[in-house]
């Protein structure tokens, strides 16, 4: 991606003209009545600067807000951080000098933290934690963000991270790493060079630096701690490439995606010979880390956001370089693929038309590419982003019903509670109750099991699910008694014993006695939004195949 390497002894006008003309092109022609690629540089809505001025400040004596401590007549050097990253805490000290010495003083230098969000502390305790760590970072603005909201936007899963803002507000680059001494006082020193590296946004390095972001060097990235990250990449092509670019970034445990043009006739072509018919697909390098996700979890991702059975042919966009594709430089990832699509083939009628073959003639795309919808959030995108925040949790292989119903399995769900919807949230976390008659589980008898809708975890089975008429999903029994815990609940005036989960203590329902007699006298009255159906055909790719057994 966008790794602030800088230009090479370019010809800026050459290139930042060429780019305007092919800009206008690009994936289903979304840009109108702009001459040049610098005219849409825009990374978020154009209250970008108003954002930051509202964000907490919270080192003493600095101000209150964002406001006190950003010029609006200045660029802005943003650095991302975490107060569990040891090389963000290592340069802490660095980054405060920048902040105090006279040769950045054409520019802002501020931090932001995001507590309750990627494994941060929460807001009171990061700030009593910083209230002890700021005596020696005394001039250093640390500006919270608990909602994520630039994390999120910019897709950035790596600390530190840094991005250059122009004095609007606009993204001029995002380093996803650690910014280097020598890239940091090349800007400091040529400050007006912002505009031209804007217009062309390029990833080289116009004196030759060429020193990798501490996160990635020679193709191998890097833990905050500084140990390499075990990663394994993959080559999806699925349409317009913008999309899947952005939405590939916010998946938990992607550690880069880069757009690029893959399986055509000729190695390096340009935009414009892939639209002439190249052969090229859109393609993105997915590189992930292999200790948090594999590849098939990687591929259900992926299958989410593609019509699979279309041919050259995804959103709006129609051409053979719109193709899907799944492209490996490992022969072992084959078979691996080749059993994704045989299972996502049963989902369709219509034959699956997605490539499965070793990658060939792969090469990066023009930097205007890159971090495109991060740069343009208005931008034309076929992809439903916000799906990447469901997260995919896969359950490692239960031999046993014991093993599947053992409580740590579940116990590494996203404590985030990301993957929850409004609905879900209110009922698993502030015991709420939906409508009576009001979810589609109330009427569902289908074969299979029901989880936490919070974990996963296991806790009933279609064979106890039966047809109160209370209008809630009603079960004689959990799977297994272990699987609940129930609670006296006092409120509304009366006396009910409430029903939670084990695992994730998500709020369920209550229980009460007038179930079937024949069958214990007892009535599990659940809330539809506090389960997930795996229906009996799933059960075994989605982890729960040593319980199948138990559904009749």
């Amino acid at each position: 991606m966008v790794k602030l390497k800088f230009l090479k002894n370019v010809g800026i006008m050459g290139i930042s003209t060429v780019l305007s003309m092919v800009a206008l092109l690009a994936c289903g022609n979304p840009i109108s009545n702009q001459n040049s690629v610098s005219d849409k540089q825009t990374m978020l809505p154009n209250d970008t600067l108003k954002q930051l001025n509202n964000l907490e400040q919270i080192t003493a004596k600095l101000g209150s807000t964002g406001k006190a401590v950003i010029d609006p007549n200045k660029p802005t050097l943003v650095k991302f951080w975490a107060s569990w990253c040891p090389l963000c805490l290592s340069t802490l000290q660095e980054t405060h000098e920048w902040a105090n010495d006279s040769a950045f003083e054409h520019f802002n230098i501020v931090t932001i933290a995001s507590p309750t969000q990627l494994n941060e502390k929460s807001v009171n305790d990061f700030k009593h934690w910083y209230s002890v760590v700021q005596k020696d970072y005394p001039k250093l603005p640390v500006l919270i963000d608990p909602s994520g909201t630039f994390i999120r936007r910019l897709g950035i899963q790596v600390y530190p991270s840094w991005a250059v803002l122009d004095s609007k507000g606009e993204l001029l680059y995002l380093n996803k790493g650690n910014l280097t001494s020598e890239q940091a006082h090349y800007l400091a020193s040529h400050p007006d060079e912002l505009s031209q590296l804007k217009a062309v946004n390029t990833k080289t390095n116009p004196i030759n630096i060429h020193k990798e972001k501490s996160s990635e060097k020679n193709g191998i990235y890097y833990q905050a701690n500084g140990k390499p990250i075990n990663t394994q990449t993959i080559y999806l092509a699925g349409g317009c490439f913008w999309g899947l670019e952005a939405y590939f970034e916010r998946v938990d445990g992607v550690v880069d995606a880069v757009s690029g043009y893959a399986n055509g006739k000729t190695n390096n072509p340009t935009y414009q010979q892939v639209i002439a018919g190249s052969g090229h697909a859109e393609t993105v390098k997915v590189t992930f880390d292999r200790d948090k996700v594999d590849l098939d979890t990687i591929l259900q991702y992926y299958f989410r956001v593609i019509d699979p059975t279309s041919l050259n042919k995804q959103g709006n966009d129609k051409g053979i370089q719109y193709r899907t594709g799944i492209y490996y430089t490992n022969p072992n990832d084959k078979p691996i693929i080749a059993k994704a699509l045989n299972d996502l083939q049963k989902n369709f009628k219509a034959p699956l038309q997605v490539e499965n073959l070793p990658l060939n003639n792969f090469s990066e795309a023009e930097s205007y590419h890159q971090d495109y919808l991060t740069k343009n959030p208005n931008g034309y995108c076929h992809i439903d982003i916000s799906l990447a925040d469901d997260k995919i949790v896969k359950l490692a292989p239960a031999n046993t019903i014991d093993e599947a119903l053992n409580p740590k399995r579940y116990a590494n769900y996203d404590k985030n509670l990301s993957h929850l919807n409004q609905k879900q949230r209110h009922i698993t976390q502030e015991a709420g109750t939906e409508r009576a008659f009001s979810h589609a589980y109330d009427h569902l008898f289908d074969k299979g099991i029901y989880v936490d809708i919070v974990s996963g975890e296991p806790l009933f089975l279609s064979n106890d699910k039966y047809d109160s008429g209370c209008g809630w999903p009603s079960f004689v029994k959990p799977i297994n008694d272990a699987v609940i815990t129930t609670h006296d609940d006092n409120s509304y005036n009366m006396h009910r014993t409430e029903v939670r989960s084990r695992v994730a203590n998500s709020h369920l329902g209550h229980v009460f006695t007038d179930g079937p007699k024949e069958r214990g006298g007892l009535r599990y009255c659940i809330n539809g939004d506090a389960l997930s159906f795996v229906p009996l055909d799933k059960m075994a790719s989605q982890g729960y195949q040593a319980l199948i057994p138990l559904v009749k």
